[in-house]
C-alpha cells in the first residue's frame, strides 16, 4: 500500500467536514422561507420578506430604544429563588438556574433608564425566553421599581411587554404581583407621568388582566398575540369558531382594545413623539447649516 492510498482518504474527509453552525439559518413561521440569521438580527428580527415579527431579547431591545444604545441597568430588590419549595417534573430552583444560564438575566425582566432621542426615560423589557415572561415574584419587584423610578425621575415609564402570564411554581404569590403593580400604575399616574405599553407576541394571562392593559396609550406589535386566555381554550369553552385573526393585534386595534399598531422599525421614533406629546418637551431642533467660508 503506498502513501497515497493511506493519506488520500483522510484529507477528502477533511475537506468534506462542514461545521455549520445551528443558528446559521431562521425559518419564517407564517411562510417558511429561510432567512440568514445575521440578516434577520440587523433587521430588528423582522423577517424581511415576510415582515413577521420575531421575538425579541431584552438587550436588543434596550439597544434599539435607548439613543447611542446606552442606559443605566436599574437595580431589582432580592426576592426568595424558590419560595415555595415547588417541584413537578423538575426542582424550580433547577429551573431557574437553566433560565439564567439560557439568558443571562437574573429574572423575566430587565430595567433601564436612558434618554430616547434626548428625553429621558425609564424602560422595562419582559424576556420571553425567561421561563415564557412569567410572572413571579421578582418580575413584579422589577415592574414595581420601573415604576417608582419613573415617579422619582419624573419621567415617562415604558414597558415592552411579553408573557405567558402568571408563574405557576409560585402559586399565591404570582397572582400577588398582579394588584401590587397595578397599585405602582396608580402611583405613576398621580404623579402625572407617561405610562406606555407595547404588547408583543405573546401577551397573555395574569399580565393582561393587570398592569399590560393600564397604559395610558396601548400599542401592538403587528401580529401579536394578545388575550387572557389563548383562542383554542376559549373555543373549546364556548363551542364556537372564533373569528379570523381573533385576538391578534389588529383586531384588537379595530374592537378599542389597542390604540396603534406599530412596525418595529418604526416603534422609536413614534415612543419618542408619545413622549415629547405627553411630556411638553419640544423635539430638538436639526443643526443649522453653515455656508462654507469665502476663499
Amino acid at each position: 500500500m503506498n502513501w497515497i492510498s493511506n493519506v488520500g482518504p483522510k484529507i477528502r474527509s477533511f475537506l468534506g467536514r462542514r461545521e455549520v453552525p445551528e443558528n446559521l439559518w431562521i425559518k419564517c413561521p407564517e411562510t417558511g422561507q429561510l432567512v440568514f440569521h445575521k440578516d434577520v438580527e440587523a433587521n430588528q428580527w423582522v423577517i424581511p420578506g415576510s415582515n413577521y415579527h420575531m421575538r425579541m431579547g431584552a438587550s436588543a431591545r434596550m439597544k434599539s430604544t435607548f439613543d447611542n444604545e446606552t442606559w443605566l441597568d436599574i437595580a431589582v430588590p432580592g426576592v426568595a429563588a424558590d419560595p415555595l419549595k415547588f417541584r413537578d417534573e423538575k426542582k424550580y430552583a433547577d429551573r431557574i438556574r437553566d433560565a439564567r444560564a439560557k439568558t443571562g438575566a437574573q429574572d423575566a425582566v430587565k430595567l433601564g433608564y436612558g434618554k430616547l432621542e434626548g428625553v429621558p426615560v425609564v424602560v422595562a423589557v419582559q424576556d420571553f425566553d425567561f421561563m415564557g415572561g412569567s410572572l413571579g415574584m421578582a418580575a413584579g419587584e422589577a415592574v414595581i421599581k420601573g415604576l417608582e423610578t419613573a415617579v422619582e425621575k419624573k419621567s415617562p415609564f415604558i414597558l415592552f411587554v411579553a408573557s405567558g402570564g402568571a408563574r405557576m411554581q409560585e402559586g399565591i404569590l404570582s397572582l400577588m404581583q398582579m394588584p401590587r403593580t397595578t397599585v405602582a400604575v396608580q402611583r405613576l399616574r398621580m404623579a402625572k407621568k407617561p405610562y406606555i405599553v407595547v404588547l408583543t407576541n405573546p401577551t397573555t394571562g395574569g399580565v393582561t388582566a393587570s398592569y399590560a392593559m393600564l397604559g395610558d396609550v396601548q400599542i401592538a406589535e403587528p401580529g401579536a398575540l394578545i388575550g387572557f386566555a389563548g383562542p383554542r381554550v376559549i373555543e373549546q369553552t364556548i363551542r364556537e369558531k372564533l373569528p379570523a385573526g381573533f385576538q391578534r393585534a389588529e383586531y384588537l386595534r379595530d374592537h378599542g382594545m389597542v390604540d396603534i399598531v406599530v412596525h418595529r422599525h418604526e416603534m422609536r421614533k413614534t415612543l419618542a413623539r408619545l413622549c415629547r406629546l405627553m411630556t411638553k418637551v419640544p423635539a430638538a431642533e436639526p443643526p443649522a447649516l453653515v455656508a462654507p467660508a469665502r476663499a
